[in-house]
Parts: C-alpha cells; structure tokens; sequence
C-alpha cells in the first residue's frame, strides 16, 4: 500500500504577504469509495449477502446520528472512535453564557490502534 502525494508552496502562516514560500507534501486523493464499493468489498471477507452488509452499514449510521445527537462517544473497537464537540464564543463569567454562544457542533474521529498502526507502516509515492 502507497500514499500518494504531490509537493505544493505555501507561505508561512499567520505572516502577511505569505512571508516566504516552502514547499509541503500533500495527499493526492486516488478516487473514492462508496456504500456499493465497501459492501463489494466486505462481501470478500464475510459470508453475510450484500444486502444484510448494506443493511448494517445503513443501520450503523443512524445509529451513530442518533447517539452523537444525545452527546455519546461511538467506540468501534479497533475502527476508532466518533465523538462530538462544538465551538462557541465566549463569555465574561459562566452566568453570562448562554446558548446563543454556540457557533454549531461538528463530529471528531480518532482511530484504532489498528488503523494507526496501518497509517504508520505506509509507503509514500510521490504522483507525476
């Protein structure tokens, strides 16, 4: 397995005018994969039929809507972990906060050992 990437110049952050140019890798994106494509995919490794693997992937997700919306952390074991957080404002003192601060909530992935682990023996190639 092979990450590929491309070089790009950027500035220097927070400098204005850019300050002076470097240059960084960057992830180049080889396609995506989609429900069909995972469910193809699974369907390799499992006895389950493409409709039971379709109907837990779409189980999974609402699933994992609902109980993000009640404030849970969603531990998968050895695929990681999704939890929620929020931005807000803020305030003088906590009796001045209120919820009006609160500039929206987003959701946060952390992984497993396994995918770390995966990420961490990956080889790098550079795309023309």
């Amino acid at each position: 397995m092979s990450i590929k990437y491309t070089v790009i110049e950027r500035g220097e952050p927070g400098v204005t005018g850019g300050g002076t140019k470097r240059w960084y890798a960057q992830v180049k994106t080889d396609g995506e994969m989609t429900i069909d494509d995972l469910v193809k995919e699974i369907e390799k490794f499992s006895a389950l039929s493409e409709a039971d693997i379709r109907g837990v992937i779409i189980a999974l997700e609402n699933v994992i809507q609902k109980e993000l919306a009640n404030s849970k952390i969603i531990r998968l074991d050895k695929l990681g972990s999704f939890y929620p957080s929020l931005s807000s404002a803020s305030a003088e003192s906590a009796d001045k906060f209120n919820v009006s601060l609160i500039k929206g909530a987003k959701v946060n992935y952390r992984p497993g050992k396994r995918i770390t682990d995966a990420l961490n023996t990956v080889t790098f190639t550079k795309d023309r």
